[in-house]
């Protein structure tokens, strides 16, 4: 018992000291300004857009004077915005830009991430220098500026006439001075602290920003928040690797994916972290905090409910306004007290949207294997359950893309023309559900850049790494890699097909309606195989049948349609999800009463929280076992919205009626089902 009490009282002096020690680092990390007044406090989010100039991929950001600048690595741009709303192309002549800094003259530090140098562009005209590195030329070397050597660099700051690099997939912190480039931290791929720089771990470090004569480091797959000293002391200030977005003190909290920092005049430190923005430290005691909801989206306005979509480059102006690039988005958001840009509407919002037809333009068509235009069997789509629900809390999701048959260990390809802008790209290596996702296409279920024996393609731009056995333990494809059509993406694993996504992230859209597959063909109908009506509570209510067969209804009614799809060529055992649900009402002659009413509709992927509007209890599906598709008919749900709703009989006059329920596929073949009611108020 003794050595007990004497463990926990450690414990708890140990948990006092560290956060005795973190407060002080923290409270010694920034002179907070004296001379300048407080900001006014951040409230809300708006956008600063323009409605005839669209960014491809806003990843950097800067604000000097009154005027931001943003990296566009999809299009290679630099970006000039006067007066927060006009914009301008400053340069297009950069490979993958990502993060931009401005030096003491002015002009703007740029991180060239596809051409793995460290350029200078002047933010007057445009014209670009490179300061270190070789362009197109990817390694790692210290030395001489033109000599040394970079692996994709991703973030960039500057303190005086330094410049300080995240070297990303070379997972160090750089600096460029004098003409020469030198390493300051970070030895291997890993995680470790050290007070020698060298031999400090980051793994996949994006973002930097100055705090204070320290430099503080977004350690994006080590899920912390590190900072390194001007002798190359290397320490955390946050995060305790684990994936969630925990907030609390320092010691304690928890990051998703902290992609970029920056800091206010104050000291306060803003960290754009997966798909919201934290801060740290604006309390008494230091801590980090979640402002912003964490589902990706977008929503404008209350700033505790504002939704982003992977944001990647923030900026803090004079008067303490954050400006935020909001990668997959492809807007400039800003966090303000300040009448900054306006609050854009979720139905303005998607005209910045691909529409199907659009994105079938972007490609030759062609399908995920070769021969390009050879038919495949199609054997899961957009909108599918996954998981099973058996109560409230069953954990269940929406299928978001197409999944496309192949043999095991067969070669998978690229449907479209890519370059990767995702830091992190890659996820679940080595696992069933490893995947690549590109700017607007996503495939799974495949070993990237390896063959069915696990063994590498040789092409550089899948950098693997090995462990002491010499044996692939992870892999990284840097931001920049760009992939043609058609090239090799890996080979199938065992789930035996690509399912591909077609759109952007949380804009995905039925690959069907936004791909073009050679030769594809569908003339099989839609299977409905029972309709159930129940009441508000959920009970069955198809006892009340009269003698002529009629089911007496007199008020709200649920409307559950067990139904399924099936394509040339799928087997029998095969159920596919249907692409349209719908109800109409007839007259007892079966002339119609009203137009049939499509209320669920895959032509977009819903928003997650919809999967329980639109199947009942009971659905379930995934690779083995029974599939059962039981769509709540009576809901509506759409790639915009979804809410409860009721076939109300009481609407009707008192008579006999048909309810005719409608299952269709993509391909505009339909099946009906018939239900003889009576309405009796």
């Amino acid at each position: 018992m003794l050595k007990k009490r004497r463990t926990q009282t450690l414990t708890i002096l140990f948990l006092i000291g560290g956060l005795i020690t973190l407060i002080a680092a923290f409270l010694f990390g920034f002179n907070r300004s004296k001379e300048k007044p407080a900001p006014v406090p951040l409230s809300k989010v708006r956008t600063i857009f323009s409605d005839t100039e669209k960014i491809g991929e806003p990843f950097g950001i800067a604000e000097k004077n009154g005027e931001i600048f943003v990296s566009d690595g999809e299009a290679g741009k630099i970006w000039r915005v006067s007066n927060f709303q006009s914009f301008a192309v400053l340069t297009d002549k950069l490979n993958t830009p990502s993060g931009i800094a401005f030096d003491k003259n002015g002009d703007l530090i740029v991180a060239d991430s596809g051409a793995h140098t460290i350029k200078r562009v002047n933010a007057t005209n445009g014209e670009i220098i490179i300061i270190a590195g070789i362009e197109n030329q990817k390694g790692f070397a210290d030395g001489e500026t033109q000599t040394a050597l970079f692996n994709a660099p991703v973030g960039v700051a500057v303190l005086g006439d330094k410049i300080f690099v995240a070297d990303t997939y070379n997972d160090k912190i750089r600096v460029v001075e004098n003409g020469k480039v030198s390493t300051i931290a970070g030895s291997e791929q890993g995680f470790a602290d050290a007070d020698n720089g060298l031999l400090a771990k980051f793994d996949t470090p994006c973002g930097l920003a100055i705090w204070d004569n320290k430099l503080l480091v977004s350690d994006l797959q080590n899920k912390r928040l590190r900072v390194v000293e001007a002798d190359g002391k290397t320490w955390t200030l946050a995060g305790k690797g684990e994936e969630n977005s925990t907030g609390g003190f320092l010691y304690e909290a928890s990051f998703v994916a902290p992609v970029a920092v920056a800091v206010d005049n104050f000291g306060v430190i803003y960290v754009a972290d997966g798909n919201s923005i934290r801060v740290v430290g604006r309390g008494l005691f230091p801590s980090v905090e979640t402002i912003t909801n964490t589902k990706r989206g977008f929503a404008d306005g209350n700033l505790r409910q504002s939704r982003f979509n992977h944001p990647s480059g923030l900026a803090v102006n004079e008067d303490g306004n954050l400006f935020i690039a909001d990668a997959e988005n492809q807007v400039i958001r800003v966090l303000m007290g300040a009448e900054i840009g306006r609050e854009i509407t979720k139905e303005e919002f998607k005209k910045f949207n691909f529409t199907p037809e659009e994105f079938r333009q972007l490609q030759t068509p062609r399908w995920t294997y070769n021969p390009p235009e050879g038919k495949r069997e199609i054997a899961g789509t957009l909108g599918e359950i996954r998981g099973e629900i058996k109560d409230g809390d069953s954990p269940v999701w929406f299928h978001n893309g197409l999944d496309i048959v192949g043999g095991y260990g067969e070669t998978a390809r690229f449907v479209r023309t890519e370059k990767v802008l995702r830091p992190a790209a890659v996820e679940n290596f080595d696992t069933s559900r490893e995947l690549i996702r590109m700017p607007t296409l996503g495939y799974i279920h495949i070993r990237l850049g390896r063959d069915k024996d696990n063994k590498s393609f040789g092409d550089e731009r899948f950098q693997f790494t090995v462990d002491g056995k010499g044996e692939q333990n992870g892999l990284r494809i840097p931001r920049g890699a760009k992939f043609e059509a058609g090239e090799s993406i890996g080979t199938l694993n065992s789930m035996n097909h690509v399912h591909l996504i077609a759109g952007r992230s949380a804009a995905e859209m039925n690959a069907l309606d936004a791909l073009i597959f050679p030769n594809i063909s569908d003339a099989t109908a839609p299977k409905i195989e029972k309709v159930l009506l129940l009441d508000e509570n959920w009970k069955p209510i198809t006892e009340t049948k009269d003698k002529d067969s009629h089911i007496k209804l007199n008020g709200k009614t649920r409307i559950v349609v067990r139904a399924y799809d099936r394509m040339d060529g799928n087997s029998e055992r095969r159920k596919l999800g249907v692409y349209r649900i719908g109800y109409q009402v007839l007259r007892e002659d079966k002339t119609p009463l009203e137009d049939i009413n499509w209320t669920i509709s895959f032509d977009r992927l819903p928003d997650a929280e919809a999967v329980k509007f639109v199947y009942a209890a009971g659905s379930k599906s995934g690779a083995t076992g029974e599939t059962i598709f039981d769509y709540i008919a009576s809901n509506r749900v759409d790639g915009d919205s979804f809410q409860e709703d009721f076939f109300d009989a009481g609407q009707l006059e008192n008579g006999n009626y048909v309810l005719r329920v409608f299952a269709a596929d993509f391909f505009g073949n339909q099946t009906t089902q018939d239900v003889e009611i009576k309405v009796e108020r």
